[in-house]
């Protein structure tokens, strides 16, 4: 349960901050992972993403405040964040369909969106291929790119990455310099507190190159989980793995870079695993 008391802290702490930045690293201590990994995990298993439930509780305090006959909506706009009333109007408009100054008229429906509460309900009707095994380093040479500080960003951003590279011919010619088990190509994310976010299109390999950047991935113990299928279909293996795997597995994220392996080329029929660094809960207690 603990990862559960954990997302609860976090939930907590951002009502606390909630007019607020959220501190992602805070919110990740609280939680007990990484920032990267507290937003998705907080995604997966909330069915929301963080910028969204964030501007949707605003929101919803939002309207309670402009119930308030001395309020003004310049006042309000300014509490949560928004510089000018239009803004202000567009968002809440949005979330509500109807315009700030309708509330303040009365007799309109609103939207309420309490704060998300995480509970203890693993449920796994679709089985799951995996492996736990142990590697020396990885050295993997690759290009890479910055990743943003949210998933929403990097959702948008590496797809694109992968295009740009297979146009203009970075995936072939990494492709014939691998030379070092593990065979395929691989995305990389190092979003962790150790290592700059940043995101390659790497494969494993010693050879030395002006080209590209180096990378080594350290000795780690790895949950592989394998799949075949459309690679589209990714992000529901990663949703299973964190919401029906992690929470039973007596495993915990480890500090360490995570790996997509892709086995063959075909993206409507691929093969392809997921490369989790975890450690045993007992040994970061």
């Amino acid at each position: 349960m603990e990862w559960v008391e954990g997302m609860n802290a976090a939930v907590n702490y951002m009502e606390e901050h909630i007019l607020e930045e959220p501190d992602l690293i805070e919110l990740g201590k609280r939680a007990g992972c990484s920032a990267h990994h507290f937003q998705r995990i907080f995604t997966y298993i909330g069915g929301i993403t963080l910028t969204e439930y964030l501007r949707k509780r605003r929101m919803s305090l939002a309207a309670v405040d402009l119930k308030d006959e001395h309020a003004k909506v310049i006042d309000v706009a300014l509490k949560y964040g928004y510089d000018s009333p239009t803004a202000f109007a567009r968002a809440f408009q949005m979330i509500h369909g109807i315009s700030p100054s309708q509330v303040k008229d009365g007799g309109v429906s609103l939207k309420a969106f309490p704060p998300i509460v995480f509970q203890m309900t693993v449920s796994g009707t679709q089985e799951m291929n995996y492996r736990i095994e142990k590697r020396d380093a990885i050295r993997v040479v690759g290009k890479k790119i910055p990743l943003k500080p949210t998933l929403e960003e990097n959702f948008r951003i590496t797809p694109k990455f992968w295009s740009d590279c297979a146009r203009d011919g970075t995936i072939e010619e990494l492709a014939g310099m691998m030379d070092t088990p593990i065979y395929g190509l691989m995305g990389v994310s190092t979003c962790n507190e150790k290592d700059e976010w940043e995101y390659y299109i790497a494969v494993a390999s010693t050879k030395e190159t002006n080209d590209y950047e180096a990378l080594v991935v350290p000795q780690s113990t790895w949950a592989v989980f394998y799949e075949e299928g459309p690679v589209i279909k990714m992000q529901e293996l990663e949703t299973r793995i964190v919401t029906q795997w992690l929470p039973t597995s007596g495993y915990e994220y480890a500090n360490a870079p995570e790996i997509e392996r892709y086995l063959n080329p075909d993206l409507e029929n691929a093969k392809y695993e997921i490369w989790l660094p975890i450690v045993r809960k007992e040994e970061v207690l």
